[in-house]
């Protein structure tokens, strides 16, 4: 199970810090990542983590601007947004990957101009 939170509604030039917690069986977890879905738009990739956290992939707009980190202690990812964008406005999905993936029910953010 994926618990996401931290989403809302900011100004352009904004931050945000998204974080996904996952329970169940957690020992499996492989790469975990974020996905967002703007309004009329297909689900994107957002950026993805490796699990020892040495490697990191990022859509190319969100390029120093986003940055994707784990716990894995805590079993959790993290996704640190600054400098957003009104097309940054999306529901962010956080996403795991054991021997499949799963998703959790996403969080809303908002950015206004």
């Amino acid at each position: 199970q994926l618990q996401a939170s931290g989403g809302g509604t900011v100004q352009t030039g904004g931050s945000l810090r998204l974080s996904c917690a996952a329970s169940g069986n957690t020992g499996r977890i492989n790469v975990m990542g974020w996905y967002r879905q703007a309004p009329g738009k297909q689900r994107e990739l957002v950026a993805t983590i490796s699990r020892n956290g040495q490697a990191t992939k990022y859509e190319d707009s969100v390029k120093d601007r986003f940055t994707i980190s784990r716990d894995n202690a805590k079993t959790m990812v993290f996704l640190q947004m600054s400098g957003l964008k009104p097309e940054d406005t999306a529901v962010y999905y956080c996403t795991v990957v054991t021997n499949t993936q799963y998703w959790g029910q996403g969080t809303l953010v908002t950015v206004s101009s």
